[in-house]
């Protein structure tokens, strides 16, 4: 039996999964760009609450774009367009700025 002839299948298109991968990709471009400048984000000195503040609004502009890396990633996974390897950027995104988020300088 072809795709076509299974009940409830649908049929991969190559265009639609390279869109659905490329989207992704530069959300998670663009939520990297934050969480990078998040990690090279230095305190001057215990003083500099600026500090502070950046990296937590970066790491939460990170956070809000890769949830909706997560939530692309999940209508496409759910459809059958890409795999379920596709959640490990996000999950490793989230895990970094979470985490920088928690252990930012205190001034």
């Amino acid at each position: 039996m072809t795709e076509q002839q299974l009940p409830g299948r649908a049929r991969r298109h190559p265009v639609a999964t390279a869109a659905s991968a490329a989207a992704l990709l530069g959300l998670h471009a663009v939520a990297g760009f934050f969480v990078l400048n998040v990690l090279l984000t230095e305190s001057e000195g215990s003083w500099d609450r600026t500090v502070t503040d950046t990296v937590r609004l970066m790491a939460g502009l990170g956070l809000v774009v890769e949830i909706l890396a997560v939530a692309g990633t999940a209508a496409c996974v759910t459809t059958g367009r890409l795999r379920r390897w596709w959640y490990a950027p996000a999950a490793a995104l989230i895990f970094t700025a979470l985490t920088r988020m928690a252990f930012a300088p205190q001034p």
